[in-house]
């Protein structure tokens, strides 16, 4: 694959009002900010093994995306899509170079921050090598300045460098100051170096923020974001590695869902316009219902801070907050709940293991890999406390597990005559059973809100599934 050098200016004109339009960038900045940068940039190449969730079926799916040098050493950032819930990329391959000089090295993916949505590389090679990498600098934008950003285009063309102009659309201000981009972009200039007009690296294409950061909010508007050198600087000085705490302190976990206190809601109660949290949800076993907390309350301090939320977005403030008060400590908070003020203590426990992070087990045998159930699972299925099991992740095409019709998402209760409250029973059960060889035996198990007995026929003298 050979690495073409396309130039491409698009110029995108837009109408800001009450702002004054900067000038375009000249030609020649950016011609010397391509030739200056463009080395850094480099092809990222990896496998993943996608689940269908319908079917259980496991495919490979092969991806390119766009990486970019940030050290001499090669270390390599791209964007936080290389690693997602259900897939782990492998056979990872960074292309450097173009043309003649155009060479391809393994890499290794470390640990992703769990502050910004960045993935960090790093190619492995025995030949000490001095590779091209990006500086980047720190300075604002203003509302509908033009930046040059460097990005790949699609196959078709080879993955051929390019670089575009767009201008910063808009600016907002909470949880952090974040710059959207004008228009839409292709997927070959996510995680592409973006540059002012004083031809310095400002930072790099991202599509959304991390669910610490609210990235959900960020999603929906489809608009390309600028991450900031001071996001993600600190990964380059200080790489993360398997096993190393990102921070000093556990993020806090209250146990609610909210959302903003705004005028209108303000208004309808006869509350004060000066905003706040509404509490929507209180989950089961949490601190908020050990204080004692209620559908309805409205918080406007929390640990001697005011809480004045009325947008959206805000509510990432107050999350921010939350997890950043610390745990084991008592907190007090300031209410409103039927009109009346309130006050009340509690203390925060540490933010519960999410499935991300959750244990598994692969069960060979049967054909079928389970998960513990967390306390996100038990939110996006309305699981009460009192069940108790394991989680279907993942069914193998054939085994004797898809042929009984246990699909994913399915909550195994008891194997085989043998309870399964968490995933050491599931995997004591499997052996218990392998071990018994039953000619057939049933499970037990939940399908959303019903629940029902699967007879699982094992085919013993032909082996296991695998």
């Amino acid at each position: 694959m050979k690495v073409k050098r396309i130039l491409t200016f698009c110029f995108a004109v837009v109408t800001l009002a009450g702002t004054a339009q900067s000038q375009a960038l000249p030609a020649s900045l950016v011609e010397d900010a391509y030739s200056r940068i463009s080395p850094a940039v480099c092809i990222v190449s990896y496998s993943s093994d996608i689940t269908n969730p319908s079917t259980g079926q496991s495919s490979k799916r092969n991806t390119r995306a766009l990486g970019l040098l940030v050290s001499p050493d090669g270390m390599v950032m791209a964007h936080g899509h290389m690693e997602l819930e259900d897939s782990e990329p492998f056979n990872i391959k960074v292309t450097v170079g173009s043309g003649e000089l155009e060479k391809e090295y393994d890499a290794k993916l470390l640990k992703k921050p769990e502050d910004v949505n960045i993935c960090f590389l790093k190619i492995q090679t025995d030949t000490p090598t001095q590779f091209p990498f990006a500086s980047f600098a720190t300075e604002k934008l203003n509302l509908g300045e033009e930046v040059a950003i460097i990005g790949l285009l699609g196959e078709t063309l080879d993955f051929s460098k390019s670089v575009i102009v767009r201008h910063v659309g808009a600016i907002l201000e909470k949880p952090r100051t974040t710059y959207c981009i004008d228009e839409r972009l292709l997927f070959g200039y996510v995680g592409g170096p973006v540059i002012n007009a004083s031809g310095k690296v400002i930072g790099v294409i991202g599509f959304d923020l991390t669910p610490n950061e609210g990235g959900e909010l960020y999603v929906r508007s489809g608009h390309p974001l600028i991450y900031q050198t001071d996001l993600f600087e600190r990964y380059i000085k200080n790489p993360p590695v398997e096993g190393e705490e990102q921070g000093s302190k556990e993020d806090a976990f209250l146990g609610v869902f909210t959302q903003p206190l705004t005028d209108d809601l303000a208004e309808y109660w006869n509350l004060p316009q000066k905003g706040g949290v509404v509490v929507g949800t209180v989950i089961a076993a949490s601190p908020a219902e050990a204080a004692g907390l209620k559908l309805g309350d409205v918080i406007v301090s929390f640990n001697n801070v005011p809480v004045t939320a009325k947008l959206d977005r805000d509510i990432v403030g107050f999350t921010k907050l939350v997890r950043d008060t610390g745990v084991g400590k008592p907190v007090p908070v300031k209410l409103i709940r039927d009109g009346q003020p309130l006050e009340i203590s509690l203390t925060l426990t540490p933010r519960p293991k999410s499935a991300k992070d959750a244990g598994e087990f692969e069960d060979k045998t049967f054909g079928l890999t389970v998960r513990e159930i967390t306390t996100d699972v038990r939110i996006l299925l309305n699981l009460s406390e009192d069940v108790q099991g394991v989680i279907v992740r993942r069914v193998k095409s054939g085994s004797w597990a898809e042929l009984a019709g246990i699909i994913p998402g399915t909550i195994i209760l008891n194997f085989g005559d043998y309870p399964v409250t968490n995933l050491k029973e599931f995997q004591d059960a499997v052996a218990k059973v392998s071990e018994a060889k039953p000619n057939e035996f049933s499970a037990f198990c939940r399908v959303g809100a019903r629940t029902g007995f699967y007879r699982i026929r094992p085919r013993w003298n032909n082996g296991t599934t695998n």
